[in-house]
């Protein structure tokens, strides 16, 4: 799984000029479900977003994680973070999981988050077209790969 994880002090998405879910400060989250993933990277994933200490304490240190600033996490799945550029100009999603198995993969994902940060994890739709509203607070942003754990 490839993911962008961005510090935010609000973040929505909206699909056909609705919006369907919002958050406060927190952390937005595209994923990108690669066919070779699993439950060893959804448990890795999970525990690395909850516990990413890129908030800041009192002394203005990036020394909190999510859970100790009670905020919440906007989780979006974007096939086009498997994209490989190595050949030509249009990108390959070739590695990007199909939907039979990247959906069962996303609703995981979600359980699992939820269950660690102890409150509902908001999401985009799956396979929708979605516009995505952030505001990145730092900038923060961060990228980790399921595949690259050591």
């Amino acid at each position: 799984m490839n993911t962008v994880i961005q510090r935010v002090k609000n973040a929505s998405v909206t699909i056909n000029q609705q919006q369907t879910a919002a958050i406060g400060q927190g952390l937005m989250v595209l994923v990108g479900i690669e066919a070779a993933d699993d439950e060893q990277d959804i448990a890795w994933l999970s525990q690395k977003i909850v516990n990413l200490r890129i908030f800041n304490d009192d002394a203005g240190v990036m020394n909190q994680c999510v859970l100790d600033v009670d905020g919440e996490i906007l989780l979006v799945s974007q096939f086009t973070l498997q994209a490989s550029t190595k050949k030509g100009n249009r990108p390959s999603y070739i590695k990007a999981a199909r939907p039979d198995i990247a959906i069962p993969m996303y609703e995981r994902l979600i359980q699992t988050l939820s269950q660690l940060l102890q409150k509902p994890v908001m999401t985009g739709q799956f396979g929708a077209d979605m516009q995505v509203s952030l505001v990145n607070d730092g900038p923060v942003t961060i990228l980790m790969d399921t595949k690259h754990k050591v």
